[in-house]
């Protein structure tokens, strides 16, 4: 694998870890990067970023549509569906949409083939450009119960040659998040210095290692004095890629909505070897498990 098109995510176990603050200061010290911003649910890359020449593209999925007309309240599509999305009441078949997975099966199990399929758009994808970084995002309108399409439509994106992908991951363990890293190369572990932040540590890499995936940990805020998450990972040989200090300067940047590795050089430093470590690391595992 050559390190330079590797696919870096970045997850953590809750909101508000710094994971945002360490893909997009990441994204720009590359050379040439995508930035995937897959918390479909509430996007927020883009706001440092600020990427131009943005186009949209919606992004739909199929759900089921009954002819009352050829159903004869038979319910197999009931029967057969695991999720509850349809329901036979008062001599008529009720589909609910938020909860239709868009499997299609009610469809082929149909004996009246009274059910067809129509496009439901349930958000979209913007693609624009930060200098030397592709910038992606996905929005799950409000109301949808997964994002998981969208996700998938956002990592089709073919890199360009000599581009690295950092994939800015939601929050937590869900699917969504399992979706995220499932092509990943490398998963990044962002921590808080706290006893919930070592917990919320434990539950993604309990993740990655479910999925078998290479992966390090980068502590952010970190201060003197007790870290429960770097007690963590060095109770279960975990590789710390760095430590992000608690840094007034560096918030005022966050807090802006100014990447810091573009605003002074000693956090272009930071980022960058935080980056070159996670490259490297990779790179060892593709040579230790070809």
């Amino acid at each position: 694998m050559d390190k330079d098109i590797m696919k870096i995510a970045v997850l953590s176990g809750k909101g508000g870890t710094g994971k945002t603050l360490l893909s997009v200061n990441m994204a720009v010290v590359a050379d040439k990067s995508i930035y995937i911003d897959c918390d479909v649910e509430e996007p927020n890359g883009h706001l440092f970023l600020k990427p131009k020449n943005i186009s949209t593209e919606k992004v739909t999925v199929k759900i089921p549509v009954v002819d009352v007309e050829l159903c004869n309240g038979c319910r197999k599509c009931v029967e057969f569906c695991k999720f509850n999305a349809l329901a036979y009441i008062k001599d008529r078949l009720i589909i609910f949409d938020n909860i239709c997975h868009s499997c299609g099966g009610c469809i082929l199990v149909c004996p009246e083939k009274a059910l067809t399929e129509k496009e439901k758009i349930i958000g979209e994808v913007q693609k624009g450009a930060s200098s030397n970084v592709t910038v992606l995002s996905g929005i799950l309108n409000i109301g949808e119960a997964s994002g998981v399409p969208i996700i998938d439509r956002l990592l089709d994106e073919e890199p360009a040659d000599e581009s690295i992908t950092i994939i800015d991951c939601p929050p937590g363990s869900a699917c969504i998040v399992m979706e995220s890293i499932k092509d990943a190369d490398y998963c990044i572990l962002v921590a808080e210095p706290t006893l919930f932040g070592a917990h919320n540590l434990s539950m993604v890499y309990e993740l990655v290692k479910l999925f078998n995936k290479p992966n390090g940990v980068v502590l952010n805020k970190c201060e003197e004095g007790k870290n429960p998450s770097k007690d963590f990972c060095i109770k279960n040989n975990i590789k710390i890629l760095g430590e992000i200090p608690f840094d007034i300067e560096l918030g005022t940047l966050n807090s802006n909505g100014q990447i810091a590795a573009r605003e002074n050089s000693k956090y272009k430093d930071l980022f960058s070897n935080l980056l070159k470590k996670a490259a490297e690391e990779a790179s060892n595992e593709t040579v230790i498990n070809p």
